[in-house]
């Protein structure tokens, strides 16, 4: 038995944190997760900086914000050279440190089959990007099926991706996650500890529960924030991604936009892959109970960021709603008393708490700090989150959220207005937090901006002879 922790990190893909019970959900059931939390610290402000798919897992990955990494939508991806740059990513750093390293499931990776420092992985990178040949895509062509047959479902086009599952139980995609990860668990033999990442594509839509959880009524769920077409258009050239209009590459064919009876359904749906991914949860933990190594894991679980479900009139993720971006955050440490903690956290600290479960310093081009509570080096309050992706940045100090648009802006007490209802950045009242906060947003930009070219830096010596000769060459990359 190793003194180092085994480390796992289970995050499903577009979870929000109030569909979950132990974050106040009565409309759905939660009892592993929930679990978790009765053991562990549960953090109530826990945001994704770029609650975007990709930026906010390149952030995770090497522990830079979005424009340090040059990841701010989905079109982008670390650049290849980031080793001849000085940078590691996390798993490469947990190696090095002795840990054997796991990916199971999506994450979301480009190209989809690199390990980027993981010893291995066990790949189910999406529901629906049909064409990747990945290890679910084996098991379901066995079986006869495909990624892609919720398509034929007449209900996926109805409700604008919300349908029960033609496939069944046993062939759900994070079922095939829970399950592998567990088996992996149950057959490791080696002395030294693992860690891994547990990438759930649940409850990312498409919204397709299999027909045991279809259980949940659209009539019990919570009823849409309203939305404010002013407030919204602010947000890039028009509002972040919103299927459901002509052509889509979700292969939606319905020619009316969602109404409200669509978000209600898409709420029961995606309730029911929330439950799912509950029971995955609570396998994974009997797995390391019945290996016994249970009381000498780690176990985080977040998500890389949130779903509108209809709020403010949107679908998807995209923004600084806190449908969007606010997540939760979940850590049950063996050795840590159980608690609730209101610090500013973010879902890249997760990177840095991991290294130092690992006993391994946080390098220097980093962002991401240790969670709070848990004891660990360099633990240190944050008094703002500051976030940044390519349509919008955001400055959140824990009562006032700031947030620039290509468009507009907003400014929201989170305090009085939790719905995000009332905007506050013509308020003459507001003047001095506007300014306040700008000038920390503006501050954080300038420093991101300088830090993302360290890779073209050179070191300039004028009295050097090398420098003085015909046909010197600067170093590129430069290393941090």
């Amino acid at each position: 038995m190793t003194d180092k922790p085994n480390i796992i990190f289970m995050m499903p893909d577009q979870l929000r944190h109030d569909f979950l019970s132990c974050y106040g959900a009565s409309f759905v059931d939660t009892p592993n997760i929930d679990a978790l939390c009765a053991q562990g610290i549960r953090y109530q402000n826990a945001y994704s900086e770029h609650p975007v798919c990709v930026p906010a897992r390149a952030s995770l990955l090497t522990g830079m914000n979005a424009i340090k990494a040059g990841v701010l939508d989905n079109s982008r991806y670390v650049r290849p050279d980031y080793n001849d740059c000085g940078i590691q990513t996390w798993p490469e750093l947990l190696n090095d440190a002795g840990y054997h390293t796991l990916a199971t499931g999506k994450m979301h990776f480009y190209p989809w089959e690199k390990r980027f420092g993981f010893k291995e992985r066990i790949i189910a990178e999406d529901k629906l990007w049909g064409f990747i040949q990945d290890d679910y895509h084996h098991f379901l062509r066995e079986a006869g099926y495909t990624k892609r047959d919720f398509v034929d479902v007449p209900d996926y086009h109805k409700y604008h991706m919300a349908c029960e599952s033609p496939q069944p139980w046993e062939y759900n995609v994070d079922h095939f996650v829970g399950r592998e990860t567990s088996r992996w668990i149950s057959e490791y033999d080696d002395d030294a500890p693992f860690a891994i990442m547990v990438g759930f594509p649940g409850p990312h839509s498409p919204y397709d529960p299999a027909a045991e959880y279809t259980t949940y009524r659209p009539e019990d769920m919570p009823d849409p924030i309203p939305g404010n077409v002013e407030d919204t258009s602010a947000m890039r050239s028009g509002r972040p991604s919103r299927p459901g209009t002509g052509t889509s590459w979700y292969a939606i064919r319905n020619d009316e936009g969602p109404s409200r009876d669509t978000f209600m359904m898409q709420r029961a749906r995606y309730a029911g892959l929330v439950a799912q991914i509950d029971l995955e949860v609570g396998r994974i933990v009997d797995a390391l109970r019945e290996k016994g190594i249970l009381d000498n894991t780690v176990i985080i679980f977040s998500s890389d960021h949130g779903d509108y479900l209809g709020d403010h009139d949107l679908s998807g993720k995209g923004s600084y709603y806190e449908a969007a971006c606010h997540v939760p955050m979940v850590v049950r440490h063996p050795d840590i008393e159980a608690g609730v903690s209101d610090d500013l956290v973010t879902l890249t600290d997760v990177t840095a708490t991991v290294l130092n479960l690992a006993g391994k310093s946080v390098p220097s081009y980093m962002d991401a700090r240790p969670l709070t509570g848990l004891g660990l080096p360099g633990e240190d309050r944050r008094e703002h989150i500051f976030g940044a992706l390519r349509n919008g940045w955001m400055l959140f100090d824990g009562t006032w959220k700031l947030c620039r648009y290509s468009r507009g802006i907003h400014l929201f007490n989170l305090v009085e207005d939790p719905a995000e209802q009332n905007n506050r950045v013509q308020d003459p009242t507001c003047a001095d937090v506007l300014q306040r906060l700008d000038v920390l947003l503006t501050s954080e930009i300038m420093r991101s901006i300088g830090d993302s070219s360290f890779g073209g830096r050179h070191l300039t010596n004028s009295s050097s002879e090398d420098f003085g000769r015909v046909g010197w060459e600067r170093r590129y990359p430069m290393s941090w």
